[in-house]
């Protein structure tokens, strides 16, 4: 069904149409969507959201980590928050309140520079606070939801609501919740601390994760799941899996959970290496892991 997208002169954001979605995808990979539509804020996000029929399909994209979109794009409406539901101030004496397009790292760093802790951990996150609380991601032993005092969600109505994380089910990278909302503000519930002690902490995380991933090229953060009680690089690698290539895809050298474009991938060849590793995994050690990226678009067997 046809989208009607509403252009009242209400909208105040950007509307792009047939817009290639390897622009705005970690990996670097990604047909075109039908259209992308980035708000001016939420009030012009309800605007636009209530111009559009209720059987579009919507894809919500921030900085496009965990994320792999087929070479055929997708036949819809992509909302994108990052670099535009920006809004970052402190909420009360501990606390900090976040648009869902605000970055995980900047959340993380405008934390310690108001000596307040708990979240230093998101700056080791690729990726949106929106994402992170659809998500449940963590790093370095925290978790998002852990730090969650009360969220906004907008759903296909323009309507806001309030909610608490009583309201949610969540998990190990998994966050379940009412269907047909998402994520638009997060209040985080932090702890006085010392400024320059969070700042020396996110600055050593940072130095770890350059030192442990690779950083330089394009990927999608960790493509599996840990399963229990163990870690799925160390599975990759026992299988011997390092530097596995599938086209322009190749499993890294650095951290066998990290799947690199080399310069020339494509969607195709990433999610043929992705099922590759997981068969190989399976035959030598029994395990099936579970991949945390999200596929969308026109994917053909």
């Amino acid at each position: 069904m046809t989208a009607q997208v509403d252009e009242r002169a209400e909208l105040r954001g950007e509307l792009r149409l047939d817009e290639p979605l390897a622009r705005h995808t970690s990996w670097r990979v990604g047909g075109p969507a039908r259209r992308l539509y980035r708000p001016a804020d939420t009030a012009d996000l309800a605007v636009f959201l209530r111009g559009l029929d209720p059987e579009e399909p919507m894809l919500w994209l921030g900085l496009g980590s965990n994320l792999l979109v087929s070479d055929e794009g997708f036949a819809g409406t992509v909302v994108q928050t990052q670099g535009c539901l920006s809004s970052l101030e402190a909420s009360g004496d501990q606390g900090i309140r976040a648009e869902c397009g605000v970055s995980c790292a900047k959340a993380a760093r405008f934390a310690a520079k108001l000596g307040l802790t708990g979240v230093e951990f998101l700056a080791g996150i690729p990726g949106t606070i929106g994402g992170a609380l659809a998500m449940n991601a963590g790093a370095y032993g925290g978790e998002t939801w852990g730090r969650v005092r009360r969220v906004l969600t907008i759903d296909r109505r323009g309507e806001v609501r309030e909610r608490s994380p009583a309201d949610f089910r969540i998990g190990y990278r998994a966050v379940k919740g009412s269907p047909g909302e998402w994520f638009v503000e997060a209040e985080l519930e932090l702890e006085p601390g010392d400024a320059a002690a969070s700042l020396e902490r996110i600055r050593d995380l940072l130095e770890r994760r350059g030192q442990a991933q690779p950083i330089g090229l394009p990927s999608c953060g960790s493509v599996f799941r840990n399963p229990p009680g163990d870690h799925a690089a160390r599975l990759i690698e026992a299988a011997g899996l390092k530097g596995l290539r599938e086209g322009g895809a190749q499993v890294s050298e650095k951290h066998a959970n990290f799947i690199v474009n080399t310069g020339a991938a494509n969607a195709r060849d990433i999610a043929r290496l992705i099922e590759r590793v997981q068969s190989e995994v399976e035959r030598t050690s029994g395990v099936r892991l579970k991949s945390e990226v999200h596929r969308v678009g026109g994917w053909r067997s």
